[in-house]
């Protein structure tokens, strides 16, 4: 702190002298020191006793101003030299350009107005030209250093705009400069003070030094009073189950903290969504203002647990109106656990397929059918639990379930099949045509027959009735019989002799072997 005070007086001296060296001429002897001190503006409203008596002297009524004096004037005159004030004296005081206010003006119209009530430090009783010299940039300096003696006193909380940022810390501008040391700026861990410049902030006083000119402040202890007024009020008003409206102030992968108003809760990760997600910053992001339920509270620990989903539809209230048992859902892979995979459904229901439920017991493709997240699977119902919240999927049964009803069709075909003819494979046009084809072949074969039958018949011979074929029918087996009984006997002689040779011969063989 020493090396940051330090910093400020070097970065002040300039600044500063200038308005000590006037300040200290204008207050030379003891008792315009006094009247300094009490800063009570001279009243010049007494008027005179005896208007009536001509031999009165008014120049009596009038009081004189002496250096140093804080007086209430008019502002009766605005120009390019300066500003013309009515302080009741027999002629105007003047306030030049330099003497209006403390930083840079325009104009001097931008500072004070024709008729406006100010306060002014009288600089020099009276010119050459019989005019007081007044100053209004003195009378604000004087003003700011009693309000922030006063705030110090009081241990009151000031709000100052940042002018500048120096080595160590921040200027502020108080109507007198200030200066802000870096670790008492924010939680007095800030690394980018630059941001700062031109807001206002506010301010706790730490040092006063009118002599030296020094004031030294706080932006950190006026936050942490503010945060505890606020923290106190919070507390009060929360209770476990309440619902409150937070603003995220920081993001981390396992929840987010919440700031509820002078005290932060965490909102864990699995408390924001009904579904899984990786990372908070998929629904959240820093300075959101969200709607979030007091889960839990231990305010000796000062921990509070905040809930998201609480507040959101529930998805599982409904399930089992539109899932059933035996139903065929499709779904989206979303994570791939050691025991399976979860599926994440329509309506933000999140199901498991087991492993055993994933492929055929056996299947030698199965490393060619693993689950990878992002697939889109479909899947049959086989159990739903929705008091655990829970819901188990198949993929194997859904397979089986489709191989037997294939197995059921082609049965059934098969035995259809089974049943046709060639001819019930054949449609109507080809049956037609296959009849007429066959119809022409019986007409051919029956011309062929008679024509042959026609041949055989003897031109001379009459043909014969049907009572003569029936009566050569009758007489053919008995003329039959006859012809075989009149055949000639076998002559068996011959036959003897064949053998006799044959003989003859196997031996004359045999001799010659």
């Amino acid at each position: 702190m020493s090396e940051e005070i330090k910093d400020l007086n070097e970065s002040q001296d300039v600044e500063m002298n200038t308005d000590v060296n006037i300040q200290e001429k204008s207050v030379n002897d003891e008792s315009i020191k006094e009247q300094n001190s009490s800063h009570e503006p001279v009243d010049t409203t007494d008027t005179v006793k005896d208007e009536t008596n001509n031999n009165y002297d008014f120049t009596k009524e009038l009081k004189t101003f002496n250096e140093g004096d804080l007086v209430s004037g008019v502002v009766v005159h605005i120009d390019k030299d300066g500003v013309l004030v009515d302080v009741g004296m027999k002629s105007e005081g003047i306030i030049k350009p330099g003497e209006l206010t403390i930083g840079q003006m325009d104009s001097a119209e931008d500072i004070v107005s024709v008729g406006e009530n100010i306060d002014v430090i009288v600089l020099q009783s009276e010119n050459e030209e019989g005019n007081i010299i007044l100053s209004k940039k003195r009378a604000d300096f004087e003003k700011a250093w009693e309000r922030v003696q006063q705030a110090h006193n009081d241990n009151q909380t000031v709000t100052a705009m940042v002018s500048d940022r120096v080595k160590g810390g921040l200027v502020v501008d108080l109507g007198i400069r200030g200066f802000v040391p870096g670790s008492h700026v924010g939680n007095g861990k800030v690394k980018n003070l630059d941001r700062y410049i031109g807001q206002s902030i506010p301010l706790k006083i730490l040092e006063v030094d009118k002599e030296k000119r020094k004031i030294i402040l706080s932006n950190r202890l006026a936050i942490e009073e503010e945060q505890t007024k606020l923290r106190n009020e919070t507390i009060k008003s929360i209770k476990e189950g309440s619902i409150h409206t937070g603003i995220v102030r920081r993001l981390t992968d396992y929840g987010a903290f919440i700031d509820l108003g002078g005290i932060d809760g965490l909102l864990h990760i699995s408390e924001m969504s009904w579904t899984r997600i990786k990372h908070p910053s998929e629904i959240l992001k820093v300075g959101q203002k969200i709607q979030i339920m007091i889960l839990k509270m231990n305010l000796d620990a000062e921990r509070i647990s905040l809930g998201l989903r609480q507040i959101l539809p529930d998805p599982w209230s409904d399930v089992e109106e539109k899932y059933k048992v035996g139903d065929i859902v499709k779904g989206v892979i979303t994570r791939i656990v050691p025991f399976g995979a979860f599926i994440q459904l329509d309506g933000k229901i999140e199901a498991i397929i087991p492993h055993s439920e994933q492929r055929f017991r056996g299947d030698k493709n199965a490393e060619d059918k693993q689950l990878n997240v992002g697939d889109t699977i479909e899947a049959k119902i086989i159990d739903i639990r929705s008091e655990e919240r829970k819901m188990t999927l198949s993929i194997r049964q859904l397979r089986e379930d489709k191989d037997r009803q294939e197995y059921s069709s082609y049965q059934t075909a098969r035995n259809d099949e089974a049943r046709m003819t060639l001819g019930d494979l054949i449609d109507p046009k080809t049956q037609k045509k296959l009849q007429d084809i066959e119809a022409n072949a019986n007409r051919e074969d029956s011309k062929i027959d008679n024509n042959e039958s026609q041949d055989s018949v003897s031109e001379d011979e009459p043909i014969k009735s049907d009572e003569e074929l029936k009566t050569d029918d009758i007489q053919a087996p008995a003329d039959a019989d006859n012809q075989e009984s009149e055949a000639p006997a076998v002559d068996e002689q011959p036959l003897v002799e064949n053998e006799e040779e044959n003989k003859a011969e196997e031996n004359s063989a045999s001799e010659e072997n």
